[in-house]
């Protein structure tokens, strides 16, 4: 699990160009920290995200989304948990660029750590790559900076995999019943399976596309209207009493993260029995 929780209104941007340190500033003033939180023992290895980032600047990394944790106590609002999106230059492509994402805190809770990513111009929507490439986290001693920027390229390394696991869900096609039998798995994903509260939308809903480039039968194809329908919300739907209501956005990360990579995994097995 990705080791932090973001609340529903958590501070955040996300950009079509790079973000510059002026617009991070604003958004998550920890990445900013002049010195580790107080709470922090003389073992602690502090070196800013600012000083990790220009290193990954350097690299070829540029952000394109930041998110911060709010707080209730401000004395740790420049210390608390961050998270940032980077492409490299030699990763973005026409329809979908790959992503870094990058955790980290000045308050003890939470090492660094990288994810996979994709994110989906079309939908504006980004993706985390399930288990295909291996988390990196280091730890707050010894030799940061060249661990974070070796992660990186560890984490940069595995999108060729990525890409094959992509191409190959391209290239099936599934049959609307198996497309619905994919859609219902992915709904107790979001929603607990209960017969007496059931979920608030069908598996017809969330397969609906929300554009013509979505409208596709391939199993590529129908993970994204799945995942795009489950993660941004928004659906018409019935809560328990009845009333009608529409559905939330996934804003907790580690929300997030856990049904992208469920969902990923679901993929994953529909591949291997289509294969």
């Amino acid at each position: 699990m990705l080791a932090s929780r973001f609340g529903r209104f958590s501070p955040s941007l996300r950009s079509s160009t790079p973000i510059a340190d002026d617009q991070l500033r604003q958004v998550a003033p920890s990445i900013f920290a002049e010195a580790a939180h107080d709470s922090r023992s003389a073992r602690y290895t502090y070196i800013p995200t600012s000083t990790i980032l220009d290193g990954l600047r350097k690299e070829g990394f540029q952000p394109f989304a930041v998110t911060q944790t709010r707080v209730r106590d401000e004395g740790k609002r420049d210390f608390t948990k961050h998270m940032l999106r980077l492409r490299h230059a030699s990763q973005i492509a026409d329809t979908e660029a790959n992503e870094i994402i990058l955790l980290n805190s000045h308050d003890g809770t939470s090492s660094y750590q990288m994810l996979a990513g994709m994110f989906r111009f079309v939908c504006s929507n980004g993706l985390v790559c399930g288990n295909a490439v291996s988390d990196v986290r280091v730890p707050h001693k010894g030799q940061i900076m060249d661990n974070v920027i070796e992660g990186a390229y560890d984490v940069l390394d595995g999108f060729g995999l990525v890409r094959e696991l992509r191409d190959d869900m391209r290239a099936i096609s599934l049959q609307p019943a198996e497309a619905e039998i994919f859609a219902r798995t992915a709904l107790t994903l979001k929603y607990e399976p209960d017969p007496v509260k059931p979920a608030p939308v069908t598996e017809s809903q969330i397969l609906a596309p929300r554009r013509s480039a979505d409208t596709g039968t391939d199993l590529w194809t129908t993970f994204n209207r799945v995942q795009e329908n489950l993660v941004r919300g928004g659906l018409p739907a019935r809560n328990a009493a009845g009333r009608r209501t529409r559905t939330r956005e996934v804003q907790g990360i580690d929300q997030s993260v856990k049904i992208n990579r469920a969902l990923w995994l679901l993929a994953d097995e529909m591949k291997k029995l289509k294969s």
